[in-house]
């Protein structure tokens, strides 16, 4: 059940990265012709760019929960078996450990519950923890920046959770291997 949540996940994560890449083609394009007409859109410019970030982070944590990853592949292929299973269950491991620490990491930076002590109100918040994301706007949007940095949470969360999924299925497939998960290596 966790697998097919994942795997539906990971397929939205697609849907919506493919989408903000339509977005950014776009926008480039509107760009560049109001560039040509002499009145530039520079606001454009940076919607594009939080796009292209927000689209980056989607698909990779789609790509790793696939294991489709650009990989170095010269010791698994050596290792047959049990070894490669191994070998696999070790780096879906690694990935795992690597999203928590991000998990934790987003956690310290926006520290919700400062904020919720704080009656979210920010400048209390700033004055109590120094920390500052809640204050700085965008350049030209005008929008609160930590409305866009939601997309690293959201990522180590999405990798959270697909890196368990992962993991469980390297595990199972080493205890029965036809339960192995596909032989590709992130």
């Amino acid at each position: 059940m966790l697998s097919r949540l994942s795997d539906r996940l990971a397929y939205l994560e697609e849907i919506a990265a493919a989408a903000l890449a339509a977005a950014v083609t776009l926008l480039i394009l509107v760009n560049v012709a109001f560039r040509a007409a002499g009145s530039p859109l520079y606001w454009i410019s940076e919607l594009a760019i939080y796009a292209m970030i927000w689209m980056t982070f989607l698909i990779a944590s789609a790509v790793l929960k696939r294991r489709q990853s650009i990989s170095v592949t010269l010791v698994s292929d050596l290792v047959p078996g049990f070894g490669h299973r191994l070998l696999m269950a070790a780096v879906d491991l690694a990935v795992l450990l690597f999203a928590v620490l991000l998990l934790w990491l987003c956690w310290r930076w926006y520290q919700p519950l400062a904020l919720a002590q704080a009656g979210f109100d920010f400048r209390a918040f700033q004055g109590e923890t120094f920390n500052f994301i809640y204050a700085e706007n965008t350049s030209t949007l005008g929008i609160r920046k930590f409305w866009v940095w939601l997309i690293v949470p959201w990522f180590a969360l999405s990798l959270t959770f697909h890196g368990l999924v992962n993991l469980g299925g390297a595990l199972r497939g080493l205890r029965d291997p036809g339960q192995a998960p596909p032989e590709a290596m992130p």
